[in-house]
């Protein structure tokens, strides 16, 4: 590799090389954390990491990888103009399962919200979730030291699920990828890609805090953890009740504590990122395709990789690519941007015209939000009921009541204060719709019809809905069932757990 000012070739088998070392990073990232996922919140992990050589197979089961592949096989299928509103379709009807802010994304599809819309905060109250930030990583693959290119293809397919932050942790996770194209020094690597992002978001802030942790203290990783632990640990705005958090600043922050602490060492690097905790499976894969990147596959330590050429043809869950034909897809992809962005492509190498960073606009979703108090079903005494209902418990480790709505008709109301509500529960196969008033005025009416349960376990409780913009005052939220319901839904249900009072805070 050779680099001029605005240039740098690189050989058709580096670039190859890469691009497998960047996919394989990510499958063994990913199994390296997946037994470790959420087992240390709020706290750091500090068990033993089991590593096996063939728990690499794994990874074709895994929404990391199988999430971002299905955006390619829509690209592949349409071109990289391909429309928002056609990655939306396919990343909907895909039979894979989705989570957080990808699940709502869905949903979202299905209700007729369009692609543009869709990840905006009154829409998606996963908007500053992980997802976008797991899932963009082909976008730095397919954009080698073009990051300005990289946040155009992240504008666009990033607002199917992600707002702000949300939206800048996959800014931020793509750029690292286009920026270990050029080069291996790490800080290089973070301090461009933070330009990628606006320096007043709060994303762009974590990052910076990690960064001065880092220079203030480089040898040991765990001080940099309490001071990301103690800032913003507690900022979730998904489960603002739960020591889990899945906000993608914090797990960004635990993405770049290991980049800078394992001073590009492969295990080192993937060890503090399952230490960190949280997404331990999101954060090392991602953290370990860009060392994959930057170095090549040739040279990701052998005990890693061994596995990968046995399973290197067979394909990802509900997708038509394998590890193999993932390579080939980006390679082509490259050579396609490359050429549209300035570059030149021949037999030999690959002549990038590359690019210097430059952030967006600055969006920040929620701002100032924050939770004020829950009230669950289990206080029956703040609940009033009317209309038939019953008790519901899912059981298999969610012991958590619900109230269960059997018929059109059914309604209650709950007295809250605040400047803004939720209304948590589930969607389900059955359920139906019911319109929402606040302080009796009406404000829309909500479809809780989904193709399967969604909503089970605390953590992944159903958004059925939300308000925000309220005067910070006494309300009263009021919800009734429908007698109109989707016409895919086999009853007219409504699955409901809990109240999430929020308030305004200063900056």
């Amino acid at each position: 590799m050779w680099s001029a000012q605005g240039t740098t070739t690189l050989s058709k088998e580096k670039m190859e090389d890469k691009v497998r070392g960047a996919w394989a990073g990510k499958m063994i990232g990913v199994m390296f954390g997946r037994a470790t996922e959420f087992k240390a919140t709020g706290k750091t992990f500090d068990g033993d990491i089991v590593w096996r050589p063939e728990m690499v197979e794994s990874s074709l089961l895994e929404d990391d990888i199988y999430g971002q592949l299905s955006f390619m096989m829509t690209m592949e299928r349409y071109g990289l103009d391909v429309p928002a509103d056609s990655l939306a379709k396919y990343f909907a009807n895909a039979g894979f399962p989705l989570c957080h802010a990808n699940l709502q994304s869905r949903k979202n599809y299905f209700d007729g919200i369009p692609a543009a819309l869709s990840g905006l905060p009154e829409n998606n109250m996963h908007a500053d979730d992980i997802d976008f930030q797991i899932e963009s990583d082909f976008i730095g693959f397919i954009n080698p030291g073009m990051p300005r290119s990289s946040n155009l293809m992240c504008r666009k397919v990033g607002r199917l699920m992600a707002y702000g932050d949300g939206m800048y942790g996959g800014m931020y996770m793509a750029s690292l990828h286009t920026q270990a194209y050029l080069t291996h020094n790490l800080d290089d690597i973070v301090g461009n890609a933070l330009k990628s992002i606006p320096a007043g978001s709060g994303y762009a802030a974590c990052i910076r805090d990690v960064i001065v942790a880092h220079k203030a203290d480089p040898a040991n990783w765990r001080t940099a953890w309490q001071k990301i632990q103690q800032k913003y640990g507690d900022i979730d705005i998904c489960a603002p009740y739960h020591t889990f958090n899945i906000d993608a600043k914090l797990n960004g922050a635990f993405i770049t504590i290991a980049l800078l602490y394992g001073q590009g060492d492969f295990r080192k690097t993937m060890e503090i990122a399952v230490r960190c905790g949280q997404d331990t499976d999101c954060n090392t894969s991602n953290s370990a395709a860009v060392l994959g990147l930057m170095y090549g596959y040739a040279a990701i330590p052998g005990d890693l990789k061994s596995y990968i050429p046995q399973i290197a043809d067979k394909n990802f869950l509900y997708t038509t690519y394998s590890y193999n034909k993932a390579v080939q897809q980006t390679l082509a992809f490259i050579s396609e941007n490359v050429k549209r962005n300035g570059g030149k492509v021949d037999a030999q190498a690959y002549m990038l015209k590359t690019q210097q960073p430059k952030a967006p606009k600055q969006e920040q979703g929620f701002q100032n939000i924050r939770m004020n108090y829950q009230v669950q079903v289990r206080d029956k005494s703040s609940w009033k009921f009317s209309g038939e209902w019953v008790d519901f418990v899912y059981g298999d480790g969610d012991d958590d009541l619900y109230a269960e709505a059997l018929k059109p008709g059914a309604s209650f109301e709950i007295n809250f204060s605040g400047a803004g509500v939720s209304l948590l529960g589930s969607w389900n196969k059955d359920a139906g719709k019911a319109k929402v008033y606040i302080d009796g005025r009406f404000i829309r009416e909500i479809d809780t019809y989904y193709r399967e349960e969604a909503g089970k376990y605390d953590v992944n409780r159903a958004y059925i809905f939300h308000q925000f913009g309220l005067k910070d005052d006494k309300h009263i939220l009021k919800l009734v069932v429908s007698e109109d319901k989707n016409s895919a839904s086999s009853g007219n249900k409504l699955y409901v757990e809990r109240m999430i009072a929020y308030k305004t805070i200063s900056k």
